[in-house]
């Protein structure tokens, strides 16, 4: 349920195009649905602008198939994450034609047509290649909840002339999710170039000493550069969130979704 099947609801009982029982039937799910091993918020949407999201590491797939069937049934739009190619060849069947998989981002996502154009415009930069996976998971986020995004992928500090030939692009953006491993370095980079806010996402992606992750999210969370915010190791999805709350941020009420 969100605010667009909300609004399409009342209108039908207005018009009395809808009985008031359909409608109830139709809202008799709000504010959630008790699957026993799940309880899906359907209201989500309504309360905070981004609807509940299915995190897939850790659930069967029979748990999985169950929740993405009754998201489906009550209308809204579904996102998964980090779900394996593996278990999304499983489902594949069992998921509505039109289904999209991004195996880099292991993101599946099933969504209805829109009619209104993407707000704003959100700017994913990636320091490395490796850095991709976690940065495409913050663009189908972002995507999904209804933001412009554009991507500048592998233009780390150690070759620096790559993101300074970039900076045009980077300058249209209203906000910034910068993806980086190693020393993490790239979001202090971005941060001290452009007036735009940056989240800044700490990945996984390095040799030893770089401890999973540890090394780029202390550097992040201490830099010099104003106006920089840092979310959880390989938190793309969180980024995406974040950035597309800030994106809508100044946008008239009806196109705030």
């Amino acid at each position: 349920m969100n605010s667009d099947r909300l609004k399409h609801l009342l209108q039908s009982l207005y018009d009395r195009k809808m009985q008031p029982a359909q409608v109830m039937e139709a809202l008799k799910h709000l504010p959630y649905e008790n699957l026993e091993f799940a309880n899906i918020d359907h209201h989500r949407s309504l309360r905070s602008g981004v609807p509940e999201v299915i995190y897939c590491e850790g659930k069967s797939v029979k748990q999985l198939g169950s929740i993405i069937k009754q998201m489906c049934k009550a209308g809204s739009d579904v996102l998964a994450t980090r779900m394996s190619q593996d278990v999304y060849l499983k489902l594949k069947k069992s998921v509505p034609r039109g289904a999209v998989y991004n195996e880099l981002a292991r993101t599946l996502v099933i969504q209805k047509p829109r009619k209104v154009k993407p707000l704003g415009q959100i700017c994913v930069v990636s320091a490395g290649t490796s850095d991709i996976p976690v940065a495409e998971e913050a663009v189908v986020t972002a995507e999904v909840l209804g933001s412009r995004v554009e991507k500048i992928f592998d233009v780390g500090v150690a070759g620096i002339h790559r993101l300074l030939d970039k900076l045009e692009q980077l300058r249209r953006a209203r906000v910034l999710i910068v993806v980086a491993g190693m020393d993490g370095a790239l979001a202090s980079v971005v941060g001290g170039l452009l007036d735009s806010p940056v989240i800044a996402v700490p990945t996984s992606i390095g040799y030893g000493a770089s401890f999973g992750g540890i090394a780029p999210l202390l550097t992040m969370l201490n830099s010099c550069a104003a106006g920089i915010g840092t979310v959880n190791i390989d938190n793309g999805f969180g980024a995406g969130c974040l950035a597309h709350k800030i994106n809508r941020m100044g946008e008239p009420p009806e196109e705030k979704r």
